[in-house]
């Protein structure tokens, strides 16, 4: 049973995070490219942000959104 922990440990420290190490050594060098994940996904959630902008203003353009007033009976 201890063999399989030690196993699961060197599968994590050798396998799985090899690729943060490898960014780790790289912030020495460059800031900037140890953080392209960082900068990859900042530029995927600005174009999605855009997008997502673009439609509602069509969407609004072409008075296709229900803006009727309405609230619950209770109200």
């Amino acid at each position: 049973m201890k063999d399989l922990f030690y196993a699961i440990q060197d599968f994590f420290v050798n396998v799985a995070f090899a690729p943060y190490d490898m960014f780790r050594a790289l912030e020495l060098e460059n800031w900037f490219a140890a953080n392209g994940v960082n900068w990859l996904f900042a530029v995927i959630g600005l174009v999605a942000m855009v997008f997502w902008m673009l439609q509602l203003k069509k969407f609004d353009s072409n008075n296709e959104e229900d803006k009727s007033i309405s609230s619950h009976s209770y109200l």
